[in-house]
């Protein structure tokens, strides 16, 4: 199944930021921005996820 195996690729990447992102918050000379592109780039997944998910239901 195709989908199954992006949602998968999906919540690892999610998973992947998710850990980038609590490593850069450990680092006190981390750039805001650089911070917010990050979760920016996780909250884009984690929509990406939902709306797969729901697809998935509707099908």
């Amino acid at each position: 199944m195709a989908i199954e195996s992006h949602l998968a690729e999906l919540e690892k990447r999610h998973q992947a930021l998710e850990q980038e992102i609590s490593e850069a918050l450990t680092h006190p000379s981390i750039d805001d921005l650089r911070v917010a592109e990050l979760k920016r780039r996780k909250l884009h997944v984690k929509d990406e996820i939902a709306r797969l998910k729901q697809e998935a239901v509707v099908h």
